[in-house]
Parts: structure tokens; sequence; C-alpha cells
């Protein structure tokens, strides 16, 4: 942890993933709360949406009466803005504010004028989320204005801090209404690079051929692209999450990073040492028991169970590569009988019927289900593009195979009625991930995989590939990670590549197993977040220069 702590007296970090789990930004802050809490006890206020009710509480969040409790007897927020007080339920315990936001929608189209008019934000393209982002960001902007106020933030260093373009609309805001405050901006994926890889475009290949304007108004993308790049050009400091994303930033967004912010771990949700094994055993049984039961094959504790994770993005996540790698490795014999998991939320239904009887049933069944290679119905089974691959790949015919493919298209969270179990405690019982994206600025699933020393193979195109790349010898016994080269024009190589890594895994005796799961834990040990606060102490320091330098001159 850097020994030069910058002097900061407030800091406030807004996202719509702060007490509301979605994606991997959630992780990037909860995680990096604990070190900040070390650094800035109290000073660090987390600023999140108020999408919960009664009904349907956060889980994340403890409110307190406490807490800031003297602006709350005295704030006087407009457009019907509430606010909650409490804290994030993640270690370091940081203060959390919800805020509500509903009453800004009637006020949209006069602050998209005004946003128009200071720093050409159009907006008139708006669809979809856009609307709801910013109605939440303009709310969070007045509520920061607010405690500034109230806190007499004019007498201090005040950092506000804001991530991906769904909270840009309140760095502008808080640029326009209180300027000493100094701004941050973090893109953890630029829309428009992502929208253009899901299009099933060439993102690398023609890189430096795409204009980030004219793209967004091919894509329809004009609105979420402005106001990411406005929030980019604005910002006291612009950072992003690793050195692949910024190439892309320069290009799109017209605006370099000042500075990189790699996304550390805090391996807080790793068993302790004495419970490993055990964690691991009980994973390890509830896997194959559900393979048995889709099945009705029998399956040894010396089977190798590998997956893929994250979210649905068939061509950005690699999921199609994952598939085909699957397909391959049987072609070339694994060592040992092998189960390949796809764990990705999809439009699921509920847990299947006849596959819960059989578990109920504690092996009272032979022969194997109708499907058996997904555990959950869909509500679009003709549409969904992985369990389609599936069967034109011959997975749904698992008898005599060498390699069964499972698909879980549910979010694991403790409560998926078949595993019912969280995502951590199924992933300690793999011996191997596969993450071979496309599209991954930084990848947390991955880092995940190694922090239980559980080998992973990911690709150059990831953030985290290319921290590996740099940092150690690309290997499985040197760091626990294979890296695949990756590019726009060599898809069956990385499809070979990875399924001879996982050969490679399924002959490995234990001996050599035992070496790449200890590096696998060390690599996960070198990402840990009292090393990657570095970075941010360094984006810190840049928005308070840059805020003074800006306030200087405007005087």
């Amino acid at each position: 942890m850097s020994e030069n702590v910058v002097d900061v007296d407030l800091l406030f970090e807004t996202s719509w993933e702060v007490c509301n789990k979605i994606g991997g930004i959630y992780t990037v802050l909860s995680t990096k709360a604990k070190t900040l809490q070390k650094l800035y006890k109290d000073k660090v206020i987390f600023i999140g949406p108020d999408v919960w009710s009664d009904e349907n509480p956060s889980p994340y969040f403890v409110e307190s009466a406490s807490l800031l409790k003297s602006w709350k007897a005295r704030h006087s927020l407009p457009y019907g803005i509430t606010v909650r007080v409490g804290r994030w339920d993640v270690p370091g315990k940081p203060i959390a504010i919800l805020v509500g936001f509903q009453g800004l929608y009637a006020e949209k189209d006069s602050f998209y004028g005004k946003m128009w008019d200071l720093y050409k934000v159009d907006s008139l393209h708006a669809y979809g989320d856009y609307d709801e982002a910013c109605a939440f960001s303009h709310a969070a902007g007045i509520v920061i204005e607010s405690l500034y106020g109230h806190l007499n933030g004019a007498s201090k260093k005040v950092i506000a801090h804001f991530d991906e373009w769904t909270t840009g609309m309140g760095l502008l805001y808080v640029k326009s209404q209180i300027p000493a405050v100094a701004t941050i901006f973090t893109t953890h994926a630029t829309s428009i690079g992502r929208s253009i890889c899901g299009n099933g475009k060439m993102l690398y290949e023609y890189l430096r051929g795409y204009n980030g304007d004219q793209m967004a108004a091919e894509l329809n993308m004009q609105s979420k692209h402005s106001l990411e790049k406005a929030a980019a050009h604005q910002a006291d400091c612009f950072t992003t999450v690793s050195e692949i994303t910024a190439v892309e930033c320069e290009q799109l967004l017209d605006k370099k990073p000042d500075i990189v912010t790699p996304n550390g771990f805090e391996p807080n949700f790793v068993p302790v040492k004495s419970k490993f094994k055990s964690c691991r055993k009980d994973a390890r049984r509830s896997l194959l028991a559900v393979v048995s039961a889709l099945t009705g094959e029998d399956y040894g504790d010396d089977t190798f169970l590998v997956a893929t994770s994250g979210r649905n993005e068939y061509r950005n996540k690699g999921l199609d590569v994952f598939l085909d790698a699957v397909k391959t490795l049987g072609n070339y014999e694994p060592c040992r009988k092998t189960v390949a998991f796809v764990l990705v939320p999809a439009w699921s239904d509920t847990a299947r019927c006849d596959l819960k009887a059989r578990l109920d049933n504690n092996r009272n069944y032979s022969g194997c289900l109708e499907m058996p290679c997904i555990t959950h119905t869909l509500h679009n089974e003709s549409d969904d593009m992985v369990l389609q691959r599936m069967r034109q790949l011959g997975f749904g015919d698992v008898s005599g195979s060498k390699v069964t493919v499972i698909y879980v298209p549910c979010y694991l969270n403790g409560n998926d009625g078949v595993f019912d179990k969280s995502y951590y405690d199924i992933l300690i019982g793999m011996d191997a991930t596969v993450f071979p994206s496309y599209y991954e600025p930084w990848g947390y699933t991955p880092l995940e995989s190694v922090a239980f020393g559980v080998p992973t193979v990911t690709t150059s195109l990831s953030g985290f590939g290319q921290w590996i790349l740099h940092s150690f010898t690309n290997n499985f016994e040197d760091c626990g990670v294979t890296v695949v080269a990756r590019s726009d024009n060599n898809y069956d190589a990385v499809v070979d590549s990875i399924a001879r890594s996982l050969k490679f895994l399924t002959c490995s005796d234990e001996s050599v197993l035992s070496t790449i799961a200890g590096s696998a834990f060390a690599t996960a040990g070198k990402a840990d977040w009292k090393y990657f606060i570095d970075f941010y102490e360094k984006a810190f320091d840049i928005a308070l220069s840059n805020e003074r330098q800006r306030n200087t001159i405007n005087k």
C-alpha cells in the first residue's frame, strides 16, 4: 500500500452498482472499499441508486439512523429526491447513500438542454436505459452538492469519482455547479467499443480506422457515446482499467486516459485454509450430483470439471470459442472424463422439475433426461445462442461421450433451485476455467478463478491477460494462467490452443497440479488492492492538481 497517501478530506464515488450487484463494476467497488476505508476512514461515501423496496430490499445495504444525521435533518433536496444513508455490507463497511431519483424524469428535457449548451451532450437519440441512468446520476450530483455545502466542502479537498457512462451526467452536473470539486471519470468499457464488438464487427483489425462519433451514428449509440465522451474530456482525471482499453479510449473517445487504474482484488471471499478442502469437496459433490441426475451416468471423484462464466455476451465473452474448444478437446481424447459447465445467466424460467425430482430421490433413477445438457427451462429456447450451438455440436447426446457439457442459464446467487449455492461456492470445485474473451477491458472472472487456486485460460484481448503477459511467464506452472494470443483472424487457432491447454491439465499428475494451484494463489496475491490502490492514489493526485490549475486559470 502506498506510503504517500494523498491528502483527501472527502471522496465521493458514484456508480449504478453501489449496493446493486449486476456485474464486474460491483466487484471493483465492493472489494476496493476495504482498502479505501483503511486509507480514508469514513471520508469515503459511495452513492448508488435506490431501486429497492420493502418487499425487495437490497441485501447489500444496512440503513443507519445516526450516519450523517444532521444533514438528513436539514437538507432540502429538490425534485422529490430521496436518500437513505447506511453502510454497504461488504468488507470495510463504507458509508453508502441510496438515492431515489424518480422525480428527475420530469426535469430531463430541461436538464438535457442545459447539458447540450454546456458540453454538447446529444440526448436527442436517447433510448433504453439512458433516461434512467441520467436521472440517477443527475440526482447523485445534487446529493453531492448538498453534502458539499453541509460539510463545508469549500475549505476541503474534495473528489467526486464517477464510474461508467451511466454516471456521466452526474459528473457534468458537479463540474458545472461546484467547480471546486475535483472530478474523476472511469470508463470500464467504452459504450461504442462494446457495441462494435456486439454487432459482430472487427474492433482490433480496424480500430485505427474507426471514428467514434461516426460509429455511434451507425450503431444508434449517439447519446451514450456523446455523454461518455463529454465526461472523459471534462473530468479532471480520466481513467480506464487496462492498457488495451486505453488505446480504445484514445481512438474512439478522442481522449487518452490520464492514468490506467487496473482492477484490484480482495481475497476475503476465499475460504480459510482449514475449510478450503471441505468447501471444495462439497462443491464437487453438488456438481457431480447434478450431472449424474441429468445424464443418468456415474461420474467419479477424478472427473475433470471446467467452466466458463460471466455475462451472456456470446461473442464478446468467447462463449462460442469455449464450446468449440470443448468439442475439440473431446476429439483430442482427454486423460480424464470431463464435464464442462457454461455458468451464464440467460432468460431462464425455473429449475427443471424433472431434475429436481431426481436430486430429491437420492440417485434412485436410471437413464438420461430429455435434453440432459441444461439445468433450467428457458423462455426463449429456440433463440438462445448457447443452447443452439450446443445442439449443433451434438452435446445433447451424452452416451459414451468423454466430454459432457452442462448449461446453467441462471444467476448463481444461492437460490437457483438446483445447486442453491453462490458462484464462489461452485467455483471452488472446478479443476480449470476458460474465459476466451474477444472484448474484455479487464476480466475479473479469471482473477477470481486463480484466487481459488483454479488454473485458468484467458486471451490477450483481456486486460487481465495483458497484465499476466507483462508480469509473469505465460504458463500454468509459473502463474496458474495460460494466455492465448487472440486476434480478429485466428479463431480456429484459439480454439485449438485452448483444447490443448485443457488436455494438458487433464493429463497432469497431482504433483504438477499442486504446483499450478500454488502459482495461481500467488498470482492472485499480486493483484491485491493493497498493491493496485497506488494507481488510484495517483489518480486522486492528478485530479486535485488539475482542479487547482483549472480554478486558478478561471479566477
